[in-house]
């Protein structure tokens, strides 16, 4: 691979590139789903290809290919400049990069149990087991499992001197039981919504879900929602659970912080950003326990943004995002850390496959942890809600306004975790809301979240990031029952 990707390189210097990379990637896929005690979805795949990027007369050009040969890889290459070239005719500016050093290295992400050796039979058997256990309790109309697996090989070069080879495995599973009573649907999703926790990692990280365990649990909850009372309405202490505070800073921070849609140059899907230039460490975007990163390290642990370099070379990095409350940071690329004058890229570009042009994506975003413990914030409430697992969500296109719901919730009074309310939601402003934080538990209660499925860019690219949060309280939100009658 490294030599068809050298070979991509060569053709597009003869061409005229002043600058040109390659990543040959190798991607393996495995999805599964159970409903109902019957088998939803078996597939499997492997895609295998090559993307160039290269700079000519001042612009981008971008090409790919599944011609795996010199012959083919070359075409691609010439077809990259030209596309510069054709670029170059509109271009406002010449494309510059900040500088970064070349590398030469080899990096896996660490995990025990390689998926694809695992039979799928054996892979089945654990969902149809939690499935049964779904099914048992009464009232459950819907029990659905899923499982995915994902096997990424990259080989990376440029015409700077870099030769990186990467893979990294991905695991993830979940299941969901949902309960038709009337004209209200419920539903309770496990170990979160939407396909469940996703990490870099191999099966044993699904073993360690105990999804069969947690099974009975789940359903029964899904049924009990149907004669719980509505989320009341109002302004109260609301308490969010890790899951969904995951979701919250993925869309009121994680995408706002996105470079290019602050620029202008990306508003697709998630729209543009209300975090303008001026904005960048003037803004008092939280209270000051807040603290997040955008951490694609290893030692921030094995989340969907975790890597070893990015897909421009750049090591993996932590860029301080919101520090004491402050605004302090963007994800940006090569290029658009030298449009606003930052010294190096915060190393946060990377393509979902061989045949998408590398954009900025958020690594792991993440919340650090405060000192509290759940059992002592609860028992520091006199009346609020608190509120787990996402169920919808709703934000601008400049993403300041929003509005999520979640599955289920808890009334607190005088420090007591009581009745469970069924339809909770909540909204506000996005730096109204982070001001309001005024208490987030500790390291043991930290967890980092996996959200697979991030869409970006125009044709659309499905990426996995990562978000660390530990339970946290929020003072004076508006809460209700975004689905009562």
């Amino acid at each position: 691979m490294f030599d068809l990707a050298h070979t991509a390189l060569e053709t597009a210097k003869r061409r005229g590139a002043t600058y040109a990379d390659a990543r040959a990637m190798d991607i393996r896929s495995r999805d599964l789903s159970t409903k109902n005690g019957e088998v939803g979805t078996l597939n499997e795949g492997e895609s295998c290809g090559i993307g160039i990027r290269a700079i000519a007369a001042g612009a981008w050009g971008f090409a790919s290919t599944d011609r795996l040969t010199r012959e083919g890889v070359s075409a691609c290459a010439a077809l990259a400049v030209a596309i510069a070239r054709a670029s170059a005719l509109a271009k406002v500016a010449d494309v510059q990069l900040a500088p970064e050093s070349p590398v030469v290295d080899t990096w896996q992400n660490p995990f025990v149990k390689d998926p694809f050796r695992v039979p799928v039979e054996s892979q089945l058997g654990l969902l149809l087991a939690a499935d049964r256990e779904m099914r048992r309790v009464q009232g459950v109309t819907l029990a659905e499992g899923s499982m995915a697996f994902r096997r990424i090989e990259q080989f990376y070069v440029s015409s700077e001197g870099a030769r990186i080879h990467q893979v990294k495995v991905q695991s993830g599973a979940g299941i969901v039981a949902t309960s038709f009573s009337g004209d209200e649907i419920q539903k309770r999703s496990y170990p979160n919504s939407f396909g469940g926790q996703h990490m870099l990692g191999g099966y044993e990280l699904v073993e360690s879900f105990d999804l069969a365990g947690h099974a009975q649990r789940v359903g029964e909850q899904a049924v009990s929602l149907h004669s719980a009372p509505q989320c009341p309405e109002g302004t109260r202490t609301l308490l969010l659970d890790g899951t969904q505070l995951g979701l919250q800073i993925h869309e009121s921070v994680g995408h706002p912080i996105e470079l290019d849609r602050v620029l202008g140059m990306e508003a697709n899907f998630a729209g543009m950003s209300f975090l303008t230039l001026e904005k960048l460490r003037t803004l008092r975007y939280g209270s000051e326990i807040v603290n997040v990163v955008a951490d694609a390290r290893l030692e921030h642990g094995l989340g969907l943004g975790t890597f070893g370099y990015d897909d421009e070379g750049v090591p993996a990095r932590s860029t301080p995002i919101i520090s004491k409350g402050l605004f302090t940071g963007y994800l940006s690329s090569r290029e658009t850390a030298a449009l606003v004058g930052e010294p190096r890229s915060g190393g946060t570009v990377r393509a979902e496959s061989w045949n998408r042009l590398p954009m900025i994506r958020m690594t792991n975003v993440s919340l650090l942890p405060g000192a509290w413990h759940s059992p002592d914030l609860v028992a520091d409430t006199d009346d609020g809600v608190w509120m787990e697992t996402n169920r919808s969500w709703s934000i601008d296109d400049r993403r300041y306004h929003f509005q999520f719901s979640t599955e289920i919730a808890w009334e607190i009074k005088g420090g007591k975790r009581g009745r469970m309310l069924k339809n909770p939601s909540y909204s506000g402003i996005t730096t109204e809301f982070w001001n309001s934080c005024d208490a987030i538990c500790g390291p043991e209660e930290w967890r980092l979240w996996g959200t697979p499925n991030c869409g970006k860019g125009q044709p659309q690219q499905v990426m996995g990031t990562g978000h660390g949060a530990a339970p946290a309280r929020f003072r004076n939100v508006r809460l209700g029952a975004a689905f009562s009658k």
